[in-house]
């Protein structure tokens, strides 16, 4: 359901979630090896988070990338959003371009009743909620 660079995306967030803030920001070459992304990729992705302040950025010498209080309190759902758009989620699971409750594809009634529940949790959780989880033990990302 997530395509690789909204992945990509989330795991960088939750990487400056935990690592980074306005008095210690980190560089795109820091982050992209613990997350296992490539550079320029990884790059890429806070750049278009960072356009649409959904992360913050400085540039020069004591810059690089971190999240504000705003920025950690943005809802999970918004990364997805800005990386795939807004329909990714509720696309078909098949990629059938004409696929609804009319015209169904084969896994369109297995995943549509979970697609409305998992859209409300992501967008009710926070960055914030997610790096708590990692932070206190509860959920792992090696990091």
């Amino acid at each position: 359901m997530l395509s690789n660079s909204s992945k990509y995306a989330l795991k960088a967030v939750l990487y400056l979630a935990v690592h980074a803030n306005e008095s210690n920001k980190i560089m795109v070459k820091d982050i992209a090896a613990p997350i296992n992304v490539p550079q320029a990729y990884i790059a890429k992705l806070l750049q278009e988070l960072s356009r649409k302040h959904l992360i913050s950025s400085k540039s020069g010498k004591d810059g690089g990338f971190y999240l504000n209080e705003e920025n950690i309190n943005q809802s999970v759902i918004k990364i997805i959003e800005a990386i795939d758009g807004e329909n990714k989620l509720n696309s078909c699971l098949l990629s059938l371009e004409h696929c609804n409750e009319n015209n169904p594809c084969p896994l369109h009634h297995i995943a549509n009743p979970y697609r409305a529940e998992l859209i409300s949790k992501l967008s009710t959780k926070s960055i914030k909620d997610l790096s708590l989880e990692v932070s206190t033990g509860r959920a792992i990302l090696p990091l």
